[in-house]
């Protein structure tokens, strides 16, 4: 027998952070999210994706009262899709097929409610960018917002009758290699345009850059569908957040006529500091991560987004901006590895610019979906 109670007081919240954290406590690839980064998802002053849809937290208890699993279902008008298609997301379970059919029911009826006709998951109740997918190879520790979980998930999810929607791919790379013949080419072609220039982000000028990525990120992305659009007060919110962990040697635009025309937008693994602080970032916590950061030497930086206008792509703008980068970041860095966040199989572009790059595939996640409708035919997700 399992019960369900939807995570309303301060117990509950607290036990949807730390059941994970007792699960996975003897996986030494496990890295424990920030507690808060979790809560903000579900806090209605901070999430906007609550203007436009709804969202519920649930745990799952035996008959001895020890959690077994937990999951949060949403529904987001903005997710846009061939049918009105809700999500889940922050599943986690015990090795138990049953128990874990029990959970994805219970948000199939949940989704019913709301009108849905589907549902996708393991994925987020806002943007892409965090804790989004069912990790199925490459179990190494995860980078910063990135989801991570057991190998069994992958069988709880089909086994239910989940199939793949898209596959979520992650490239790596040595920073300090050589740059491509490809990528060369390209760079020599644009360097004799006077008119072309690359510049490094910097915190002085963090407004201007965030302006310059809203041009870009917009207008690249309004083809993806899914609630891929961001305003420029997000932006600009974003930009400030990351700035005390911010390199100023790492993440670069291009410019034609001082326009901004590509972006490539790197930040160290923040992960690789934040394993140290068991999902806590209070004030004595940030005192740590000052001095981890401080004396943890951080080797990996992390692609988060690439990005060039539809009117200069295929124009080898990507080339001139990867190797005007590369070429200042392998001497200005002590960074070793470089490791793409995931980019989806209906990308070929994307995946075109990790094959250049001479990237090898070190990760595979799935976004899943589950037709309410089980005689309806399954779909996967076009190609942009």
């Amino acid at each position: 027998m399992i019960t369900i109670e939807e995570v309303e007081n301060n117990a509950q919240k607290r036990e949807f952070l730390e059941f994970p954290a007792r699960l996975y406590k003897d996986d030494t690839a496990y890295i424990r999210p920030l507690d808060k980064d979790i809560e903000g998802v579900f806090d209605r002053n901070t999430n906007k994706s609550f203007e436009n849809g709804a969202s519920a937290r649930f745990l799952f208890k035996n008959k001895e009262g020890k959690t077994v699993g937990k999951v949060a279902v949403f529904v987001n008008k903005k997710y846009l899709e061939k049918q009105p298609t809700g999500g889940i997301g922050f599943f986690d379970c015990i090795n138990d097929q049953k128990t874990a059919n029990f959970i994805f029911d219970h948000c199939k009826n949940w989704l019913l409610k709301h009108g849905m006709e589907a549902m996708d998951g393991s994925i987020n109740f806002g943007e892409r960018d965090k804790f989004w997918g069912v990790l199925i190879e490459g179990f190494s520790q995860p980078l910063y917002g990135m989801n991570y979980n057991f190998p069994y998930y992958q069988e709880l999810f089909e086994n239910y009758g989940f199939q793949i929607y898209y596959n979520q791919l992650c490239f790596s790379r040595k920073a300090h290699a050589p740059t491509s013949r490809i990528f060369n080419i390209m760079h020599a072609k644009h360097s004799k345009n006077e008119n072309f220039s690359a510049k490094p982000v910097t915190k002085a000028h963090l407004e201007k850059f965030a302006e310059d990525f809203y041009t870009i990120y917009n207008k690249s992305w309004e083809s993806h569908g899914g609630g891929k659009q961001m305003n420029l007060a997000e932006i600009k919110k974003m930009f400030n957040t990351m700035k005390p962990v911010m390199n100023e040697h790492i993440a670069w635009f291009a410019y034609e006529n001082e326009k901004p025309i590509a972006m490539w937008i790197n930040i160290p693994d923040l992960n690789q500091w934040f394993k140290y602080l068991n999902g806590k970032f209070g004030l004595w916590d940030k005192i740590k991560f000052l001095y981890y950061k401080k004396v943890k030497k951080n080797t990996k930086f992390v692609g988060l987004i690439f990005g060039v206008l539809p009117d200069w792509q295929n124009k080898g703008v990507e080339g001139y901006l990867i190797v005007e980068a590369a070429n200042h970041f392998r001497k200005a860095t002590e960074f070793l590895d470089f490791e793409m966040q995931w980019i989806g199989d209906f990308n070929p572009k994307m995946l075109g610019l990790a094959k250049h790059l001479e990237t090898e595939m070190t990760r595979k996640l799935a976004t899943y979906r589950y037709l309410f409708d089980r005689e309806k035919e399954f779909e996967r997700h076009p190609t942009v």
